[in-house]
């Protein structure tokens, strides 16, 4: 990368980091701390958790399709003001219905496919899947900052303090997405990130990135279901102070990275997406239903930990199996799709488990998840072992109709490529190949642009 694309991948990593901080800090302390509102119940403050994933889902795709028309820049300024706006209410907010509300606002600044098609507007091909790799640490790296300086700060500053904190963090977004990321004038509608209305029936009815996506909206229904009621567990059952629960989440994050890791590369190096699938799926269902037995905090704290091995897996190797398996010269469409089952879910297992807290305690929290995860498990079982297969996106030059045809009649006969498509608006084509059966010189004799 030179220098300039460096400082804008930077900025849209410290902006997509900024943003998740603002939506996740309060995840760990919210089930304590909105107690004190009018009106609250566990319903409603389950309500509170999930409903910014209702509008962010809604709202996410529009606004990238919108951006192709005023500019990745406005929109994403506007989503930021949003956010910030959501977040004052937040802060202000002395009743539940009101911190609802402000959560909604603060989920309409749905920007991150718009995010993204900037920094595919701001990188070269080449460094684009560099690009996005350094994004998608920023975005994991929030969640685990989150679950860790959440207490610590809600013990200093308090839950308003926090709502003004996500304030702040979006105007320094505003600050960097306007000083530090170049205008870009031209926008290039590049199909492997940004999402198609063409595409969208294409990657809604593909069986395999079905269960992927259902896949994803379970995981993150099940972690927002459960943080409506674990931080209320450990301060009541466990008599852990809020201010103390950032060490566990500490312990158990650092650990359950470590534990995560042999999984993912099994999964990924070794060919075993499908069996380490199906088995951290397992893990959840009975790590989630045993949390409910756990006599003391050092057997909870390995219950959670187990859960969290399966949840960073999943979180690390979905996001790669919908680039394996979506149509080819589609991936941005199937990761908004991907994304929309992901913020949805968040909403869902937000308000179910507020409603099962209220309604049945945290006993059926707990069945709920573990239940479902287990069902779900047997399901993927039964799913085909998904192909170790890789996307290769290269630019052409100026070609006529005739040309391109030559072309892409000479790429679909290569051994090993298994699908293959070109767009004469993009002047590039997109390539599906299994590496271990590809003819590489055959291919960079027609392709010598093309990074292998």
């Amino acid at each position: 990368m030179d220098l300039l694309e460096r400082r804008s991948v930077l900025a849209l990593a410290l902006i997509y980091l900024f943003r998740m901080l603002g939506l996740f800090l309060i995840l760990p302390v919210i089930g304590v701390a909105a107690d004190g509102l009018t009106g609250a119940d566990a319903a409603l403050i389950g309500t509170a958790i999930g409903i910014y994933g209702l509008t962010q889902a809604s709202l996410q795709i529009p606004m990238g399709m919108w951006s192709d028309k005023i500019g990745r820049k406005r929109v994403i300024v506007i989503g930021l003001l949003l956010f910030a706006i959501g977040s004052l209410i937040c802060a202000n907010a002395d009743d539940i219905m009101v911190l609802i509300v402000g959560r909604a606002v603060q989920g309409a600044g749905a920007i991150a496919s718009t995010l993204m098609a900037l920094l595919s507007d701001v990188t070269r091909e080449q460094n684009r899947t560099k690009a996005m790799a350094i994004v998608g640490v920023s975005i994991g790296a929030s969640f685990m900052l989150s679950l860790v300086l959440g207490p610590w700060i809600f013990a200093l500053v308090g839950l308003s303090g926090l709502f003004y904190l996500s304030f702040v963090l979006s105007l320094l977004g505003i600050i960097l997405i306007i000083f530090a990321v170049p205008n870009i004038v031209q926008h290039t509608f590049r199909r492997d990130t940004t999402p198609s209305l063409t595409a969208l029936g294409l990657v809604l009815k593909d069986s395999n990135l079905r269960f992927l996506n259902i896949s994803v909206l379970l995981l993150h229904a099940s972690l927002t279901a459960l943080f409506v009621t674990v931080p209320g567990l450990l301060v009541n059952q466990f008599d852990l102070p809020l201010s103390q629960h950032s060490w566990l989440y500490l312990a158990i994050m650092g650990f359950a990275f470590a534990g995560m890791l042999p999984l993912v590369i099994i999964a990924e190096s070794k060919g075993k997406m499908k069996g380490v699938l199906v088995a951290v799926l397992m893990l959840l269902g009975v790590s989630s239903i045993l949390l409910q037995w756990a006599p003391y905090l050092w057997v909870f704290g390995v219950l959670l930990w187990a859960y969290f091995v399966g949840f960073n897996s999943l979180e690390a190797t979905l996001p790669s199996l919908i680039s394996k398996l979506a149509p080819v010269g589609y991936r941005g469409t199937a990761m908004g799709v991907f994304s929309t089952h992901q913020f949805m879910g968040s909403f869902l297992g937000g308000v179910g488990g507020g409603w099962l807290l209220q309604n049945h305690s945290s006993s059926g929290v707990f069945w709920f998840v573990g239940v479902m995860f287990l069902i779900w498990s047997m399901v993927g079982a039964v799913q085909p072992a998904p192909r170790q297969l890789s996307s290769l996106a290269f630019s052409l030059p100026n070609m006529t109709d005739e040309e391109v045809s030559t072309l892409a009649n000479q790429l679909s006969e290569i051994q090993g490529v298994e699908g293959m498509q070109i767009f004469k608006d993009e002047q590039t084509a997109y390539l599906k190949v299994d590496k271990k059966l590809l003819d590489k010189d055959t291919l960079m004799r027609l392709a010598p642009q093309v990074i292998l």
